[in-house]
């Protein structure tokens, strides 16, 4: 029997015993007696003026392109074949290295691991459009990067480690057949209460107020959809849900409508991030509603849809990074396969560093019309006026989208749904059907817009 299966057939304390043990191996991960130092370099960057971070990154970056073509096979093949042609151009100059696929790094993961260093453990991406990609990072880099996490998402926020804290997410912490709760564990050892978010449906989310009750969260950090549907039911079914400093969203792109319906049933603040496994970027929002990048964590460009220009700040684009901080899997000008926006203005917050606008989606998640348009935000069609406890919205081909969707109580707007889409996608079958719940990827992720469709 495997690891997970053993897990699931012991009783609740023995689980509990099984998830702070597994807890203290991870902080001993994550964590060490530089961890708070770390902490405070990273706040302290957040005094720094524009011209002082971009120096700051320019000789990291610096460093670091000398380390990938000296020591990462990729990318040393690349510079090889290059001077074989005639190409003389400096790697000192970012715009000389190519745009990195998503796809070679799943093909060739092992061509990206510096040759230097020895250290390595093993990650994955959490798979949501694909297969996933193995990762490899050092013991220092996660240190660095949770360094990071304490600094620009709890500090920012007024959090700390010691917060007892509530997390709903994908791991599986029980099996998908369970019935009656619990459908969380306590981790002791992080202080954290996992929440499954298999698990919550109108008849569950009253144990699941009850759990963050009893465990006396300070916040909560998830999903957005999975946090709009605790909030859902919490509203229609007049279900107490705990005080918390804040909500935190992660992982899942944060709609507006999700926000409103968040913040109405916790009645506290949402937070919103945006990062990837692969650690090339990441950004948080501050108390004024920006979004910023953490500097340390990577170079941002946002390049134009259908080639390699670089678009005018502040039209969208792909966004495509360069990771300054894991030196043991570089992974430079790398398309993350998302799109967004980019701005240097001053903030009311005080901090300098480039605001990420709000991201569009994945290019992968955008409805293909007849007329090649490509849209990627209708969440508008599902305004509060209208009881969708959560939709997916799903184009097979050209002429026609389904859109799955949990109704809410007093649902009965199919026409008016229709009508919403047809004024944005135009003259297309749509398909409206609704079920009980909308399908996760195997990691609990939720995709509000699934596109199977290329450009014609």
């Amino acid at each position: 029997m495997n690891p997970t299966g053993i897990y699931h057939r012991l009783p609740y304390p023995l689980k509990v015993a099984a998830a702070t043990i597994w807890g203290g191996y991870l902080n001993w991960w994550r964590y060490s007696k530089h961890t708070e130092a770390a902490v405070d370099e990273a706040l302290e960057k957040d005094t720094w003026h524009r011209e002082r971070i971009e120096a700051w990154q320019e000789e990291k970056l610096a460093k670091l392109l000398s380390i990938a073509a000296a020591e990462v096979p990729y990318y040393s093949n690349y510079w090889q074949s290059q001077r074989r042609i005639g190409n003389r151009s400096s790697i000192e100059v970012l715009k000389n290295w190519p745009v990195l696929r998503k796809e070679i790094v799943r093909e060739n993961p092992q061509l990206f691991k510096t040759q230097s260093r020895k250290l390595f453990y093993r990650e994955h991406t959490s798979g949501t459009t694909g297969s996933p990609l193995v990762l490899w990072q050092s013991r220092s880099t996660l240190q660095a990067w949770y360094s990071l996490f304490e600094a620009r998402i709890r500090r920012w926020n007024d959090l700390n480690r010691s917060d007892r804290w509530g997390m709903l997410g994908g791991q599986l912490v029980t099996p998908f057949d369970r019935k009656d709760p619990p459908f969380w564990v306590w981790n002791q050892a992080s202080r954290q209460l996992y929440l499954s978010a298999y698990h919550l449906s109108e008849d569950t989310a009253s144990a699941y107020a009850e759990a963050m009750h009893k465990h006396r969260l300070v916040y909560l950090l998830g999903y957005p959809s999975a946090l709009t549907a605790l909030a859902e039911f919490a509203l229609s079914k007049g279900i107490s849900l705990p005080k918390l400093k804040c909500v935190i969203s992660n992982a899942e792109p944060l709609f507006d409508y999700q926000r409103k319906i968040i913040a109405h049933a916790f009645q506290t603040r949402i937070v919103n991030t945006y990062g990837m496994s692969e650690l090339v970027c990441a950004a948080s929002e501050c108390s004024s509603g920006s979004m910023h990048l953490w500097p340390e964590a990577g170079l941002v460009e946002i390049l134009a849809e259908e080639s390699d220009t670089a678009e005018p700040e502040g039209s969208s684009g792909r966004i495509i990074a360069t990771g300054l901080l894991n030196q043991d899997m570089p992974l430079i000008r790398y398309d993350t396969g998302d799109l967004g926006a980019l701005a240097h203005r001053d903030c009311p917050c005080g901090r300098q560093h480039p605001i990420l606008g709000e991201p569009v989606g994945r290019m992968d998640e955008m409805i293909i019309t007849l007329d090649g348009r490509k849209i990627g935000r209708l969440d508008p069609v599902f305004k509060t006026d209208i009881p969708v406890r959560e939709a997916q919205i799903i184009q097979e081909d050209l002429y026609s989208i389904k859109v799955l969707l949990v109704p809410g109580l007093g649902y009965d707007h199919d026409s008016l749904l229709q009508q919403r889409l047809r004024e944005r996608v135009g003259d297309m079958k749509i398909t409206i059907q609704q079920v009980r719940e909308i399908p996760r990827g195997a990691n609990g992720k939720f995709r509000a817009v699934i596109s199977h469709v290329k450009e014609p």
